[in-house]
C-alpha cells in the first residue's frame, strides 16, 4: 500500500510502499478514503513525542480517518466489512496513521460509524480536532450570555470550539488578525475577533473586568488566563498550566470515543456545525499539505486517498 511515511527521528516523509497492515484481535482494518492534518502529525513528526509514545518506525503520519472496512480482527462485533466508518487512530504507538491506504484500528475506541449524508472528505478532518473542541468546550462549560475568549482560534480545534461555544449563547472573542482570518471566525459565529498582536488591549476593550472562561489552543498562555475574571475558567489543549492563581485551570486531551464522534457526526449533517476545509490535497501531495500547515492555515487541511 501506499502511505507518507518516515524512517527515522529528522527524516522527510515521503510516499513510501508498505506491507497492508493485517487487523489483530479487535482491530478493524479500514481503506482510508480521507484524513486531515493536524497539530499532533507536526508534534510526532518532530520528535516532540518521545517519551509520550513509543515510534515504531517507519511511522505512518496521520490520525484522522474516514472510510471503508476492509477487513476485521478476531472478536470485532461492532462494523462488518463494506461498512463507512471514520475516527481517529489510537494505537499505543507510533507508526500506524491515516495517511495511507489502509489502516488497522481499534474498535473498541476511536472508531463509529459514517452516517449517511456525511461524506469521507468532511469526516476524515472530524475527529481529532472535533473531539478536542468539544472536549475543551465541556470542560469550560460556558453559560448563555457568559464571554469565552478562543486563543488559536483560526485553527482546525479552533473553527470547531468558536461554533460549539456559540451554539450554547455564549459570546465568543475569536484571536484573529484583520481581514481574511477576522471573516474566517466571524463566519463561524465569532462576535468579537481580537487580534492576537494586540490581545490584551483588545479584549479589555470587549470586557473591561475579563472574560469569564478562555480556551488556549495556542498562543501566551499566561496572557491568556491573565485576561480572566477572578474565579474564571481557562482550559489548555497544549497542556498548559498557568502560574495565575484564583481561576479554575484544566488541561484537556482529545477523548474520541464512538459517543462524541457520533455526536459530532449527528451535528454535521444537521448543520449545527460546519467542516472548515480550507484545501484538499491527494496522498501523493500530503507532504506539501504538512508544510501549508506549518505556514499557517485557516480550518482544516485534508487528505484524499
Amino acid at each position: 500500500m501506499r502511505a507518507l511515511a518516515y524512517s527515522d527521528f529528522g527524516a522527510a516523509p515521503v510516499i513510501t510502499d508498505l506491507p497492508t497492515p493485517e487487523p489483530a484481535a479487535g482491530e478493524v482494518l479500514v481503506q482510508v478514503r480521507a484524513s486531515s492534518v493536524n497539530g499532533f502529525d507536526l508534534g510526532a513528526l518532530g520528535g516532540f513525542l518521545k517519551g509520550m509514545y513509543e515510534y515504531d518506525f517507519p511511522v505512518v503520519v496521520g490520525k484522522d480517518f474516514a472510510g471503508v472496512v476492509a477487513a476485521i480482527g478476531d472478536g470485532v462485533t461492532s462494523v462488518a466489512v463494506g461498512d463507512a466508518v471514520f475516527g481517529v487512530v489510537m494505537r499505543p504507538t507510533l507508526g500506524q496513521g491515516g495517511f495511507a491506504e489502509y489502516v488497522a484500528v481499534n474498535e473498541a475506541h476511536g472508531l463509529a460509524p459514517l452516517p449517511p449524508g456525511l461524506d469521507h472528505t468532511r469526516a476524515g478532518a472530524l475527529g481529532l480536532a472535533g473531539t478536542a473542541a468539544l472536549n475543551a468546550v465541556d470542560a469550560i462549560a460556558p453559560a448563555p450570555g457568559e464571554t469565552v475568549l478562543i486563543s488559536g482560534a483560526t485553527g482546525g480545534v479552533g473553527a470547531y470550539a468558536i461554533q460549539l461555544a456559540t451554539a450554547r449563547g455564549a459570546t465568543v472573542l475569536a484571536t484573529a488578525r484583520p481581514g481574511a482570518e477576522a471573516a474566517f471566525v466571524t463566519a463561524l459565529g465569532a462576535t468579537h475577533t481580537v487580534n492576537p498582536d494586540e490581545l490584551a488591549m483588545q479584549v479589555r476593550a470587549v470586557a473591561p473586568d475579563g472574560v469569564h472562561s478562555a480556551l488556549h489552543l495556542a498562543g501566551d498562555g499566561e496572557a491568556v488566563a491573565g485576561l480572566l475574571v477572578q474565579d474564571g475558567r481557562f482550559t489548555s489543549t497544549v497542556h498548559f498550566s498557568p502560574a495565575r492563581s484564583g481561576i479554575k485551570a484544566t488541561t484537556v486531551m482529545a477523548d474520541p470515543n464512538s459517543t462524541t464522534l457520533t455526536r459530532l457526526a449527528d451535528d454535521v449533517i444537521a448543520g449545527r456545525l460546519r467542516v472548515p476545509i480550507a484545501g484538499t490535497y491527494p496522498l501523493a501531495d500530503a507532504a506539501p499539505a504538512l508544510t501549508a500547515f506549518t505556514e499557517g492555515t485557516v480550518g482544516k487541511l485534508a487528505i484524499t486517498v
